[in-house]
């Protein structure tokens, strides 16, 4: 595992407003975690600004070089960043033993371009982006790759399929999805209603009442015909 070594000075005084005090100065306050103990720390702003962009996620082993001579290997567990400026406010480190398996994340790295999304036109999505390993200091991973060209439409690659060195075991569920290919979307269009047929009265029905009218006419013709009759005789 590759390392590489950050100078770093105890802290004495410990408080927010120390801590704001200690980055006004462009120094950056932090906390050394072992077995439940606690030291407070700080660091050079330049300095540790210039390994967290350095290692880009990777996990890499610190030799922790004190004013003292004294060294003390250790990981970075977490950093903090003002989400408004983007300026570094605190990092918090924990120390190792290269004698002691240690539990730590590891980040999966995706390799090539599936054919499923070359060739088919599909949609890779990456659904895991680490996972968590347990080996010695010096055997940790800076990332875990697994190469993803060949995933078709359909297909998936699992936790199980990664490759790494051996003495380190993966913790996480084998079964787990790293990434797969899904078919692309296809946008329903709604059918076009049919217009309905204008209703057109049938040419017997009105036919039909043509001719009732006309017989109704000829009845009161007849009538009236014979009214005159009556009234001459």
């Amino acid at each position: 595992m590759e390392r590489t070594t950050i100078n770093v000075e105890k802290r004495g005084e410990v408080g927010k407003g120390v801590a704001r005090a200690l980055r006004r100065k462009d120094i950056i306050p932090a906390v050394v975690y072992r077995a439940g103990d606690s030291l407070p720390v700080q660091f050079s702003k330049k300095e540790l600004s210039r390994f967290i962009n350095a290692t880009s996620g990777e996990q890499i082993m610190v030799n922790l070089h004190f004013e003292d001579g004294s060294s003390r290997f250790a990981l970075m567990k977490d950093y903090q960043i003002d989400p408004a400026t983007g300026e570094l406010l605190h990092a918090d480190f924990f120390e190792v033993s290269l004698t002691e398996e240690v539990k730590v994340t590891v980040h999966i790295a995706i390799v090539g371009e599936p054919i499923g999304v070359r060739r088919d036109g599909g949609i890779l999505q990456h659904l895991m982006r680490e996972i968590e390993v347990e080996c010695l200091p010096d055997r940790i991973p800076g990332r875990a790759e697994i190469d993803i060209t060949g995933l078709e439409i359909g297909q998936s690659i699992h936790v199980g399929e990664l490759k790494l060195a051996d003495g380190i075991k993966v913790l996480t569920d084998s079964d787990e999805v790293i990434a797969n290919v899904v078919a692309p979307a296809v946008e329903e269009v709604a059918p076009v209603e049919a217009a309905a047929p204008e209703t057109t009265e049938p040419e017997v029905i009105k036919k039909g009442k043509k001719e009732e009218e006309g017989e109704q006419e000829e009845e009161k013709k007849k009538k009236e015909k014979e009214k005159e009759k009556e009234e001459k005789a």
